[in-house]
């Protein structure tokens, strides 16, 4: 049979478009694919949760400031020690990444309430008034700020904080010395000014203002200690007094929770609730890849073994024992035992 060179270079060219076609259409899959396994594995940066709150629900949290940074290293914070400790304000991040990274996980999930607060003190992002706004005007939810009420000395913290719906400032102690052993502040603060501060706040603000007291075995607990918060509290004007202890584990071991009886004392002389007597709720995520999901809420609330198993059964993950593999071998995380109880946080 004969061989004819135009009839070759055809086929050549007729190969090489087909080749080309499959190629292209590959690459388009491939791009498909990989935005779509991008997109499920994505950590998000700003937005968590929703998380079960005691006190507000199903809330959607915000974390508008670097992790760990706050203005007080509290003895019993669950996220552990303070790593920078500061009352600076700072645009720390720009306020529309974080209002587009909650308008799209905002519809995902079901959720009661948004609340900013993070991994530190929130009151330290120059942006939040205009956060807060917007995201009641993306969520059309109620927004609270959950604070240590440090910086609300400051007239312009009060001004972004007037736009929220509930706020929530803590009062664990009730002069300079308790000031000091519980909440080691930055040391440009002392109790006074930042007392002063929630005071003014508390007689300026149109919303709810919900105040809480962490209670700290033989710190702040003793009758001594609860009638000299009783006397803080007849200055401030506020709607809710809730009384917490340190359930998860606290930035210094030393720290132990008030025994039961201490904190039904508490209730009786403060008229306080205790937020124990608030049922649990289980964790959600938006978030679609289930280990990315867990370590992006321990980055900011710290989860117990048994939440971790229920936030997989909920998302219909049979394979627990592959992710806490995972979690104990990550370097990122840390495993803890606390009261009996095994939980889990991120450095």
């Amino acid at each position: 049979k004969r061989h004819y060179p135009s009839q070759s270079r055809a086929c050549n060219c007729l190969s090489l478009v087909i080749q080309l076609v499959i190629n292209i259409a590959n690459a388009a899959i491939f791009g498909v694919l990989s935005a779509y396994w991008s997109k499920k594995m994505k950590e998000h940066k700003f937005v968590y949760g929703p998380i079960p709150s005691r006190r507000l629900g199903r809330s959607l949290g915000i974390a508008p400031i670097p992790a760990k940074t706050c203005s007080f290293s509290c003895v019993y914070c669950q996220l552990g020690r303070t790593k920078r400790i500061t009352t600076e304000r700072e645009m720390f991040f720009p306020v529309e990444e974080i209002l587009s990274e909650l308008k799209d996980v905002s519809v995902s999930v079901e959720y009661d309430i948004v609340s900013i607060v993070g991994d530190g003190e929130p009151t330290l992002y120059a942006g939040l008034g205009q956060l807060i706004k917007g995201a009641k005007e993306i969520t059309g939810k109620p927004v609270c700020v959950i604070t240590n009420g440090s910086l609300l000395f400051d007239p312009a913290v009060r001004k972004d904080l007037s736009a929220a719906d509930i706020v929530s400032p803590s009062l664990d102690a009730y002069d300079e010395e308790s000031f000091r052993k519980i909440n080691r502040s930055s040391r440009n603060l002392d109790f006074s000014r930042v007392f002063s501060g929630i005071i003014d706040f508390s007689r300026e603000y149109k919303g709810e203002l919900w105040l809480e007291i962490m209670l700290v075995s033989g710190i702040n607990d003793d009758d001594e200690s609860l009638y000299k918060l009783r006397e803080c509290l007849r200055e401030i004007r506020y709607d809710r007094l809730y009384i917490n202890v340190p359930l998860r584990p606290p930035a210094e071991t030393w720290v132990k929770p008030s025994a039961a009886e201490r904190l039904e004392k508490a209730g009786e002389i403060l008229g306080g609730v205790s937020i124990q007597a608030f049922s649990d709720q289980d964790f959600q995520s938006g978030i679609e890849d289930d280990y990315q999901a867990i370590i992006s809420v321990i980055g900011r609330h710290a989860m117990r073994a048994g939440e971790i198993e229920r936030f997989l059964e909920n998302r219909g993950n049979d394979n627990a024992s592959d992710i806490f593999a995972r979690l104990d071998g990550d370097p990122e995380v840390e495993k803890i035992h606390y009261q009996n109880i095994v939980i889990y946080r991120k450095k």
